[in-house]
């Protein structure tokens, strides 16, 4: 079936008149080709932040319900959709200070347009979204372009951009950076159109990987199995969900046409792999953006002590586990008692494969401790790193990871992983309709989560899927080559010349340390004399959203609100030319148990 294609280029009169501009901020010819597009209302019951769940209906537990379970409609899959990344990515518990410290999740109605763009040479589209609010300032034409955290849907950065510029009448646009939830069912020959329902091969399907004898069951994901590598394209992507504000504006108010790089602000902010999106975005040459602001972001470079994710992930999954049970006064989950029996086999089984020393449990936790600290890792970073322990998201990131830079298909993958729902047998099954209706909405983008399971080639031997992952960083084979040139197209450059930008990170990130990424970045700018300002966190660690947790929200403060704060400042600045934010090192106090956030505890700079 054929899908609909707009050309910015050739979108109507008002985009031939911004095609002859003659500044190259307005240039729209080399303009990509959007497929599929959609236009849809949000008003009166609907919004563009919550669809209309408000601030109480995304702190409640039980995500919307879906009428009909194995076929659900597109407005219910898109409000579940904003349930999801909101609790995915803020702290959105009682005193933690969302929306009353700091925040918005207000009612704001207005119109999305959304399609699927390809950068050239991808095999799979990346999704683009623009939220256009009725309340939109076109005296100021502003863009806040963003790209999602982690390998997160569509929606996947709207407590982080959206929260900030809806409320202030900008349009925001958004991209999935060829990452996403649009999975593939193979067993059932489905997957996910534009409008997240499920579809048929030839559907208008956003992600449809390719047909091979290999991949006949399981689930694939875009992420792993695009064969694109899209972390190399971030930069293109984000640009690409401007272009398509550009062309979003120009249908949403042809009064004001034409909406060009020249006349509307455009700034860029995302956290995690959404801040390393934006500072690949702030290398471009030519002079589309304006401000950028990156919170603790993935991104590596040839600065020294900058490492790859896939280079500390890898380690990580081998060797923290057992280098926990060397550290005392761990965040609560994981339950101490609970793991250390588990943590205690895998000292074992290290030392056995002689990747660590000692005779006993406590000697071999301190040959793993030490050898991750030899290699970087922070006191404070392998402290919150326990979570990521806990939840087992060292290997889920390292199996993705490998097989996105190594371009692998699907039933390629080269440690024999592979991702299927499991019967209560835990051996992998076909997924039902139901399962499969909601992965769009529910998914975080990279299993296990949402039904979908991560299966080893030998469950009964993790530590050999490990250990071969590993391996493909530290060998030389034609695997491990593959992955490394797919790491070594992602290495960031320094941002354009005069472009301001701000960089924002926990100190206690224990999921992408400000050793191996922001930290190098930022050296590396500010000596080749870029405009880059750096704050760094005090006991803010990588997931805001988990600050529900007692013991996290005790011990640990928000990122957002200091992402918001950089926004301020810069949109200050370009405003009125207000000071953009020094260095600073934020010393925050920690709220302690039981206290609510206040804003002594955050010592937001002034």
């Amino acid at each position: 079936m054929k899908t609909p294609t707009l050309r910015l280029a050739v979108a109507g009169a008002m985009l031939v008149l911004a095609a002859c501009a003659t500044s190259t901020r307005s240039t729209k010819e080399s303009a990509p080709m959007f497929d599929a597009p959609r236009t849809t209302e949000h008003r009166d019951g609907d919004d563009l932040l919550t669809a209309g769940l408000g601030l109480a209906g995304l702190r409640a537990m039980a995500p919307p319900a879906f009428a009909d379970a194995a076929q659900p409609t597109p407005a219910e899959l898109r409000r579940r959709a904003l349930w999801a990344n909101w609790r995915g990515i803020a702290d959105l518990a009682p005193g933690g200070g969302y929306g009353e410290l700091y925040g918005s999740a207000a009612n704001v109605p207005g119109r999305e347009f959304s399609a699927l763009a390809k950068v050239d040479g991808a095999k799979q589209p990346h999704r683009v979204l623009v939220q256009v609010p009725d309340a939109f300032d076109a005296k100021k034409r502003c863009v806040v372009v963003t790209a999602s955290s982690g390998s997160r849907g569509i929606y996947g950065a709207i407590a982080v951009a959206g929260a900030w510029g809806l409320p202030r009448g900008c349009a925001v646009a958004y991209t999935d950076k060829g990452a996403g939830t649009d999975y593939f069912d193979l067993d059932a020959g489905q997957g996910v159109r534009a409008d997240g329902s499920v579809g048929a091969r030839g559907e208008g399907l956003a992600f449809e990987p390719a047909a091979t004898a290999s991949a006949t069951s399981g689930v694939a994901f875009k992420h792993a199995h695009s064969q694109d590598n899209p972390e190399a394209d971030w930069g293109r992507h984000v640009k690409q969900a401007a272009q398509f504000a550009l062309v979003s504006l120009d249908r949403a108010f042809p009064q004001a046409a034409p909406f060009t790089f020249d006349n509307t602000r455009v700034i860029a902010v995302g956290i995690s792999n959404g801040g390393g999106a934006v500072l690949r975005a702030a290398e471009e040459k030519d002079d589309w953006l304006d401000a950028v602001v990156a919170g603790e972001p993935n991104v590596y470079t040839s600065a020294e002590g900058s490492r790859a994710l896939y280079d500390y992930t890898t380690e990580a999954a081998l060797l923290m586990p057992c280098a926990l049970l060397h550290k005392q006064g761990l965040p609560q989950p994981p339950i101490a008692a609970q793991v250390a029996p588990l943590w205690t086999q895998r000292c074992a089984a290290l030392k056995a494969a002689g990747l660590i020393e000692g005779d006993d449990t406590a000697a071999q936790a301190r040959s793993a401790y030490e050898a991750l600290k030899a290699h970087g890792w922070t006191d404070e970073s392998l402290q919150a790193g326990a979570l990521s322990v806990g939840f087992d998201l060292w290997r889920a990131v390292a199996v993705t990871y490998a097989s996105a830079y190594g371009r692998y298909g699907f039933g390629e993958m080269p440690c024999g992983n592979r991702y299927s729902a499991l019967g209560t047998d835990f051996l992998p099954r076909a997924a039902t309709a139901a399962e499969r209706a909601a992965w769009w909405s529910d998914a975080s983008g990279i299993p296990p989560g949402a039904g979908v399971h991560l299966v080893d080639a030998d469950p009964t031997a993790p530590l050999k899927s490990l250990q071969c992952l590993r391996g493909l960083w530290t060998g030389d084979d034609a695997d491990a080559q593959r992955v490394h040139r797919g790491v070594d197209e992602t290495r960031a450059a320094l941002p354009r010349k005069g472009l301001p930008v701000v960089v924002i990170h926990g100190t206690d990130d224990g999921l992408i340390p400000p050793a191996f990424s922001s930290a190098p970045y930022v050296r590396q700018a500010q000596t080749a004399g870029r405009d880059v300002r750096y704050w760094q966190v005090r006991n803010a660690q990588h997931f805001d959203a988990f600050l529900g947790l007692p013991d996290y929200g005790a011990r640990y403060l928000p990122l957002l609100p200091y992402v918001y704060a950089a926004l301020d400042r810069v949109d200050a600045h370009l405003d009125t030319g207000a000071a953009l934010p020094s260095d600073a090192v934020i010393a925050t106090q920690p709220r302690g148990p039981g206290t609510a956030l206040q804003a002594a505890h955050l010592a937001m700079p002034r």
